[in-house]
């Protein structure tokens, strides 16, 4: 059943009638007793709550799309988004100061939103996430998720973009129409799928016309929901789309410093004794915190089939050299893929 945190936060969103934060919590109840095998509850939840909305959807002057059947379905909007409810906190990332204070005061600004909107003012909700893979934005997506006590949706780009014209301007559509009807963050991930420059070598009339698309939804969205991009390749986006977001986040490579902080957190009891972070500095620089927590992993799985309760130091570095060959491989592809990519069109 609902949690304790849930249960308060429904009761506070009933008494303030803010009805949005309602239907995101009662969304996570909903889930959760999805995940724990009570299909029955979960669905008879989702009907009360399609009911619900249904009732109230004049209030927003426009189309209800169901979102709670369409994430539990096979609807359209369904296979558009997919729908979790993370616990992760901004707290728990390893992050550059600048990118922390940016984050926490959007999270302020939400959870301040009312008084703010009574002055006139709005506040951020509109955050562009820029860096290289593996440097903690998707994560950055589910902390906000997480910190905000809304659902996370992500915007599924392999069922958004299609061949027909007109038809992914008419499913990203759909997605806008999603954020008025249920508040939560919406994940844009790999945004340079739709936001690359228009008149780009290999640009297509199609894409453009969803990156005009796109332009005209974020500018006219006027909901609660928080929306999030995030790109590897910030240097292809259109100009016009950085002043639609509130903030520009950067992310980058952990310092030596950081990567330090994060293995030892990463390893937890498993850490070696003694811990010497000598020897581990310089297989540190250059990876990303994805690549740092997935050695630290592996060498934690490998500890556990020797029967050990903590990580053997050669073979932390081992699996971190391991990192850093995968690492070169892929970089070495992607430059390969770049460079043929051009002049096979």
């Amino acid at each position: 059943m609902a949690s304790a945190d849930q249960l308060k936060a429904l009761i506070k969103s009933h008494i303030s009638r803010d009805d949005s934060h309602f239907y995101s919590v009662a969304m996570q109840v909903a889930a959760h007793e999805a995940k724990q095998g009570h299909g029955r509850l979960a669905e008879e939840l989702l009907n009360l709550l399609d009911k619900s909305k249904t009732k109230l959807a004049t209030d927003n002057g426009g189309k209800l799309v169901p979102l709670a059947n369409a994430a539990r379905s096979r609807t359209e909007l369904g296979n558009l988004l997919s729908v979790s409810e993370p616990n992760d906190r901004i707290t728990e990332m390893v992050l550059r100061d600048s990118a922390e204070a940016q984050l926490n005061r959007l999270v302020r600004e939400q959870r301040m939103m009312t008084r703010i909107r009574e002055h006139g003012l709005s506040p951020r909700r509109k955050v562009l996430l820029v860096g290289p893979p593996g440097t903690g934005k998707t994560l950055t997506a589910s902390a906000l998720a997480g910190e905000l006590g809304v659902p996370l949706f992500q915007v599924r780009f392999d069922a958004l973009i299609t061949k027909f014209m007109g038809e992914t301007a008419a499913k990203l559509r759909q997605v806008f129409d999603a954020m008025m009807d249920i508040r939560g963050v919406y994940f844009f991930d790999e945004f340079d799928a739709i936001g690359s420059q228009r008149g780009l070598a290999n640009d297509v009339g199609e894409i453009r016309r969803v990156l005009n698309s796109f332009l005209q939804m974020i500018e006219q969205d006027n909901s609660n929901s928080v929306i999030v991009a995030a790109t590897n390749h910030p240097e292809i986006l259109d100009y016009a789309l950085f002043r639609r977001f509130d903030d520009v986040i950067e992310y980058h490579l952990p310092t030596r410093e950081q990567a330090l902080e994060l293995l030892r957190a990463r390893l937890g009891s498993f850490i070696p004794k003694p811990f010497r972070k000598a020897g581990l500095e310089a297989l540190l620089t250059g990876l990303s915190y994805a690549e740092i927590c997935r050695a630290a992993d592996e060498a934690m799985k490998e500890a556990l089939m020797c029967d050990q309760n903590s990580v053997d130091l050669a073979l932390l570095k081992c699996a971190l050299e391991e990192r850093h060959q995968v690492s070169q491989t892929l970089i070495h592809k992607g430059k390969y893929i770049a460079n043929h990519d051009g002049t096979s069109r």
